[in-house]
């Protein structure tokens, strides 16, 4: 992963515009059944966030890049499969991950609505919620009215660790801002994968002891 996520730094640390087109990017990508599930989008927020304190890229445009690609992300996943309906779970290449999909399915069964916004924060299945609420026939205002309030605080939860962990090695560890931070990029990861971790051990023990919600939830009926 480094041998990937080194270069892409240093690359885009001397192109703005290219670092937040990649954000954008990145966030997209893991919105999209299948690809979501092997592209490393979280990975590449967390590294380009450490760009933010040395000034490299703004902080405002770094969350608005991660919320648009992620909002056009769900967001076309979403109306796929509502277009195709339920046919679309068992075509290729959503055929070739049957255990994902009935982890999604499960996920509304014991959710409800609450489902779109709890798999955001859980891979593997935040690529293959939005296009199962769409399959399920979840109406369109109840899937965003859930779905954006959770990209708007996913994004920040993926940006911050990252310029927090960096702003405090030049705070306190003794980094000037000058220096390059390639080595310290995994700083940012590692931060923010522990919060990523609490926050699905979370929501996971809470399914646990959740009681199913009845299936009108899902498509907006009762």
């Amino acid at each position: 992963m480094a041998t990937f996520i080194d270069p892409l730094i240093a690359f885009v640390s001397a192109h703005a515009w290219l670092a937040y087109l990649t954000l954008f990017l990145a966030a997209l990508l893991e919105a999209v059944p299948v690809i979501g599930s092997v592209v490393p989008g979280s990975t590449v927020i967390l590294a380009l966030s450490a760009l933010v304190p040395s000034g490299d890229l703004k902080l405002a445009w770094v969350v608005l890049a991660a919320i648009a690609g992620a909002v056009l992300g769900d967001g076309s996943a979403f109306w796929i499969g509502h277009r195709a309906q339920r046919e679309i779970l068992g075509t290729w290449p959503l055929s070739n991950y049957p255990r994902v999909i009935a982890q999604s399915e499960a996920f509304f069964k014991k959710w409800g609505t609450w489902a779109v916004f709890f798999a955001r924060f859980v891979p593997p299945i935040r690529a293959f919620v939005p296009v199962t609420a769409g399959a399920l026939d979840m109406a369109p205002a109840r899937f965003y009215a859930v779905n954006i309030p959770a990209i708007l605080l996913w994004a920040p939860a993926h940006v911050l660790p990252g310029v927090l962990a960096i702003s405090a090695l030049h705070r306190y560890g003794g980094i000037p801002h000058h220096v390059s931070l390639k080595p310290y990029w995994m700083i940012a990861v590692i931060v923010g994968a522990l919060i990523a971790a609490l926050v699905t051990w979370a929501i996971r023990r809470r399914q646990n002891g959740a009681v199913t919600p009845v299936a009108g939830r899902v498509t907006g009926q009762g």
